[in-house]
């Protein structure tokens, strides 16, 4: 399971770094993250179905702290005199240092859409049950739905027009979201007891 949260952060570095580039996908603009950016919603889905609500909620902070840490040292990074013989400090200023707006709209809709994830997964596997396929499509259905709102709004209000911005990020992402379903079954589900120790497997 260590590989999965590994490879969750990692991801969510991986497109804080790489959103500043917008790609065209034929009519519908995204930020050039968004296919990393939306396997995490999936990943943290597989998290929460092994380790459970409180465990995923655990890594979703640690790595809201890890992307806060990413964002104020590339920012100390850019403020910092470059060498002399170094002649790409505008590039590298330009590609890694995000507006403040930016970076605040990135991280309040991480925050605010993986917390509702685990959320909704974890309500729907209690509640309504059935296949693992279905929690991870409703979950990430609404939370990939609110991440788009929340983004857009914070991050261009009054700078484009939003409405198609959120509707070609939300058709991006759930279309990697509907790819990246037979992830899920990688790893069994496992249960713990009050003291968070490992008692058996959920088959």
């Amino acid at each position: 399971m260590i590989l999965i949260i590994s490879l969750y952060v990692a991801c969510e570095l991986i497109a804080n770094v790489t959103a500043s580039k917008p790609i065209a996908l034929g009519r519908i603009v995204v930020p050039s993250a968004v296919f990393i950016y939306t396997l995490t919603f999936t990943l943290i889905d597989l998290i929460n179905e092994t380790l459970g609500r409180k465990r995923a909620r655990q890594v979703i902070y640690g790595t809201f702290a890890a992307n806060v840490l990413l964002a104020l040292y590339l920012q100390l990074a850019i403020f910092l005199p470059s060498a002399s013989f170094y002649a790409n400090q505008e590039a590298f200023a330009s590609v890694l240092g995000a507006t403040p707006r930016i970076v605040a709209a990135s991280l309040a809709a991480y925050l605010v859409s993986s917390l509702i994830d685990t959320h909704v997964f974890a309500w729907w596997k209690q509640r309504v049950g059935r296949a693992r396929w279905l929690r991870v499509l409703v979950s990430n259905s609404v939370s990939t739905a609110i991440d788009s709102v929340l983004f857009i709004t914070i991050a261009f209000y009054g700078v484009m027009p939003l409405i198609a911005l959120v509707e070609g990020q939300y058709l991006v992402k759930m279309t990697v979201t509907v790819i990246s379903l037979p992830l899920i079954y990688l790893v069994k589900s496992r249960k713990f007891n009050a003291e968070g120790r490992d008692v058996s497997w959920d088959v």
